[in-house]
């Protein structure tokens, strides 16, 4: 099944502090919230203009930087259902497989994608779509679908210990 996304286009080096900043790590304490100040020193349009469905196609080592959770939660509160980029930051990588939130390595997309292209992704085939370019990648391994099908590990761990 494909599906079909917004983009929000970003270079390289895009560090945790950049994508939720540091200083409301502990201000800020519902999720919910964290959106409003996702990207705000990058792109400050983001938090306000950000729907659900969107995806972000970024560069090299998106996420580098401390292991702040929020930057993914911050994402993920704003809509972006996946993340693809030309590389993560490992720890990034899997705070973005904790939290429910694609997590795509897709080396070449990003000189391809301008912020509002809308692409197509058909995750069971493990490509993506810019107008008639084809992009490929390779899908999660079935554990790693099954923690995204549930929302993240908590929410499959839950549901996991309820049954």
């Amino acid at each position: 099944m494909t599906s079909s996304h917004r983009a929000w286009a970003y270079g390289d080096n895009v560090n945790t502090d950049v994508i939720f900043p540091g200083k409301y790590t502990y201000k800020v304490r519902d999720p919910k919230d964290f959106a409003a100040h996702a990207l705000e020193d990058l792109d400050p349009s983001f938090a306000t203009q950000a729907r659900p469905g969107d995806v972000i196609v970024a560069g090299r080592n998106w996420g580098c930087g401390s292991s702040r959770e929020q930057a993914v939660t911050a994402l993920k509160y704003a809509g972006v259902v996946a993340i693809i980029a030309a590389s993560f930051n490992g720890l990034y990588f899997r705070n973005c497989v904790n939290n429910g939130v694609l997590p795509i390595v897709c080396p070449g997309l990003r000189d391809a994608v301008a912020t509002g292209d809308i692409i197509r992704i058909d995750q069971a085939a493990g490509e993506i779509f810019v107008g008639e370019a084809r992009f490929t990648y390779t899908p999660p391994p079935p554990g790693v679908q099954a923690i995204l099908d549930a929302g993240g590990l908590l929410p499959m761990l839950q549901a996991r210990f309820r049954g």
